[in-house]
C-alpha cells in the first residue's frame, strides 16, 4: 500500500424508502447498544485481544484484513500488535463512529476503514497476510457473515495466510427443561380457558436462544459440525449429521440443546472459547429446540437422531433446521422442522 494517510471509503447509504430487508439488517449494526453488548462479552472480546496481542510476532508488519469491523476494536487490537496496515470493512453506518475512534485513539495512520458490502466494493489493497473476523451468530451460523469471511479468503488471503479464528465445532446435547417449556410451549393449551393449540406448534418450531444452567444438560454432548476455515467451501454450511446422545442420568428429555466452541489454531499461543452451558457467559448464550413430546431416559440410554441445517431460500441469515430424534423406546424417530428467524 502507498504512504497516503487512511480514509474512509464510502458506498452510498441506501435511501430508506429503498431499503431491502437486507439493509434494514445491516443499518440495525449501526446502533451503539449492539456493540456496547458485544464488547461487553469479556469471552468474546477477550478470546480476539488474547488471540492477537499474545500472538504480536505474527501480526508485526503484515497487511490485516478485519471483516464485519464495527466499532474497529480489532482491526486496533491488530494495529497495537505491530500490523503495517490494517483495513477494515463494514457496510453498517457504524463504521462513521468507528471513523471517530480510529482516529482518536492515534491509528488514522494505519487503519484505513471502508464502507460497503466486501462483495462489491474495492480494497485499497489487494492481498492481506492475515484475516480477522467476528463473524459468528446464534446457533453459530444463523445471520452470521461467515459466507462473506469465505468470499474475502478466496479473494483477498496470500496463500499461506492466516485467519482468526480457524475453526468453529458445534454441539448438540439433550436437556430436562420442564418448568420452561410448560411456560413457554404448554402454555397456550389453555389461554383463559380457550384452546390456543394452533400457537403451540409455532412456538415449537422457533428455536429459543437463552442460557441454559449445566445443571439441565442429561447426556453427554455430541460433535455435530467441525469447521476449518482455511479450507471450507460455502455449500459445506449445508449439512445433515447423525448424533448419538448417551443419558448421564435417569431423568426426562424435554428440548435439545446446542451451542459452539471458536479456537485459534494458527497463531503459536492457541486460544479457545466456548458458548457451552460449561463455560462462562457469552451474547450467544445457547440454542434451544423444544421437542413435542417429553422423553423418560436412564443413566446408559441411548438417543439418536439425526440435525439437518440449511439457509432459508428466501432469507439466506436465516436458518432452516430439522433434527429427527428417537427414544429409548421409540420404534419411530420423530421429525421437527425448526426455523431461525
Amino acid at each position: 500500500m502507498s504512504d497516503a494517510g487512511p480514509s474512509t471509503m464510502n458506498v452510498d447509504t441506501p435511501n430508506p424508502e429503498n431499503m431491502t430487508s437486507r439493509d434494514y439488517y445491516a443499518d440495525s449494526y449501526a446502533h451503539f447498544g449492539i456493540h456496547e453488548e458485544m464488547l461487553k462479552d469479556s469471552v468474546r472480546t477477550g478470546a480476539y485481544r488474547n488471540a492477537i496481542l499474545n500472538n504480536a510476532a505474527l501480526f508485526k508488519g503484515k497487511t490485516v484484513l478485519d471483516v464485519g469491523c464495527g466499532t474497529g476494536i480489532l482491526s486496533m487490537f491488530a494495529a497495537k500488535a505491530g500490523a503495517k496496515h490494517v483495513v477494515g470493512i463494514d457496510m453498517s453506518n457504524i463504521i462513521d463512529q468507528a471513523q471517530k475512534i480510529i482516529k482518536a485513539n492515534g491509528f488514522e495512520d494505519t487503519i484505513t476503514l471502508v464502507k460497503g458490502k466486501l462483495e462489491e466494493v474495492e480494497l485499497p489493497i489487494k492481498e492481506f497476510d492475515i484475516i480477522i473476523s467476528e463473524w459468528m451468530g446464534y446457533f453459530l451460523l444463523y445471520e452470521s457473515m461467515l459466507d462473506t469471511v469465505l468470499v474475502a479468503r478466496d479473494k483477498y488471503l496470500k496463500p499461506g495466510g492466516l485467519l482468526f479464528p480457524d475453526e468453529a465445532t458445534i454441539y448438540v446435547a439433550a436437556i430436562e427443561d420442564m418448568d420452561y417449556k410448560e411456560e413457554k410451549i404448554n402454555f397456550w393449551d389453555n389461554v383463559y380457558g380457550f384452546d390456543y393449540s394452533c400457537i403451540k406448534d409455532i412456538a415449537l418450531r422457533e428455536p429459543l436462544v437463552d442460557t441454559v444452567e449445566l445443571k439441565a444438560v442429561v447426556t453427554d454432548p455430541c460433535l455435530i459440525k467441525h469447521i476449518d476455515l482455511n479450507i471450507v467451501k460455502k455449500e459445506d454450511l449445508t449439512f445433515k449429521s447423525p448424533f448419538t446422545l448417551k443419558a448421564t442420568r435417569d431423568d426426562y428429555v424435554h428440548a435439545f440443546l446446542a451451542w459452539f466452541d471458536i479456537s485459534f489454531n494458527g497463531c503459536r499461543v492457541p486460544v479457545k472459547f466456548s458458548t457451552g452451558p460449561h463455560a462462562k457467559y457469552t451474547h450467544w448464550k445457547q440454542t434451544v429446540f423444544y421437542t413435542p413430546d417429553t422423553l423418560a431416559v436412564t443413566v446408559g440410554d441411548e438417543i439418536t437422531g439425526e440435525l439437518s441445517c440449511a439457509p432459508n431460500a428466501r432469507n439466506p441469515r436465516d436458518l432452516d433446521i430439522s433434527i429427527s430424534y428417537k427414544g429409548p423406546t421409540d420404534v419411530q424417530p420423530t421429525t421437527m422442522q425448526y426455523k431461525m428467524s
